[in-house]
């Protein structure tokens, strides 16, 4: 049986182990929003300016969302990790990479920007479609669109709750906190564009084509943002507990 010493070490190494697990997804969540956002005010900017072709603004979008979409699915990873096991810890075990934790608002947060990010992506696929009528174009551009921000804006919710304690407070010295903060006003901005997005079925035109390119663009930048000052959180773990 080993001794308390030899048991202290095990843990102490158990846990380094676990904390540099959970940096590195953190790392790679931030890097793929950085990205993400970076591409769609890209494409944004493309699209107001009238740069490249319509085909080279959807494939800047698309590669965006893929990165938003990682960076969703890294976050509800990383809180998968960040989750205690049955025992209380968090045992130095392979790396969980799905977890259901729908009493957690961290996990919630993330699972519904995750989610979120997936409707990005059938919109931004549906784009490359041709000659759509008024009616097709809102069913499946803008309908995904306007439904991802909506998913954006409750994820937001949840993620200020989250690092609030249960409370939507304003904490200038936490990290997490500004990381938050900076995306949810992003998510806003997103959400403009989508409600200015949609088609009017009389004129086959956009409510105002400007707001949806200007509120991309400075939203997608606010995540870009989000994601450079995320590189900078360090996520807690639990103890960490290993077999005697």
């Amino acid at each position: 049986m080993p001794s308390r010493d030899e048991r202290s070490t095990r843990n102490a190494a158990s846990r380094g182990s676990v904390v540099q697990r959970l940096i590195r997804i953190n790392l790679v969540a931030a890097v793929a929003f950085t990205i993400g956002g970076s591409l769609f005010a890209l494409g944004a900017f493309f699209a107001q300016n009238d740069v490249g072709t319509l085909t080279t603004v959807n494939v800047t979008y698309l590669v965006g969302g893929f990165f938003f979409s990682l960076g969703g699915y890294s976050s509800v990873v990383l809180v998968a990790n960040m989750a205690p096991d049955e025992s209380g810890g968090a045992r130095s075990a392979p790396m969980r990479w799905w977890a259901f934790l729908p009493r957690s608002r961290g996990w919630l947060s993330a699972a519904v920007l995750f989610v979120g990010t997936l409707l990005f992506a059938v919109s931004l696929v549906a784009a490359f479609a041709q000659n759509l009528t008024p009616r097709q174009s809102n069913g499946w551009i803008w309908f995904p669109d306007i439904a991802g921000c909506v998913c954006f804006l409750v994820s937001g919710h949840l993620a200020l709750l989250d690092v609030g304690d249960g409370h939507v407070s304003v904490r200038i010295g936490d990290v997490d906190w500004w990381v938050v903060a900076v995306n949810q006003f992003g998510s806003i901005l997103f959400f403009l564009a989508g409600v200015a997005a949609f088609v009017r079925p009389a004129t086959s035109t956009e409510l105002d084509a400007a707001l949806v390119n200007w509120g991309t663009f400075t939203g997608a930048v606010c995540f870009a943002i989000g994601g450079v000052i995320q590189t900078f959180a360090r996520p807690a773990s639990p103890e960490v507990v290993t077999a005697t």
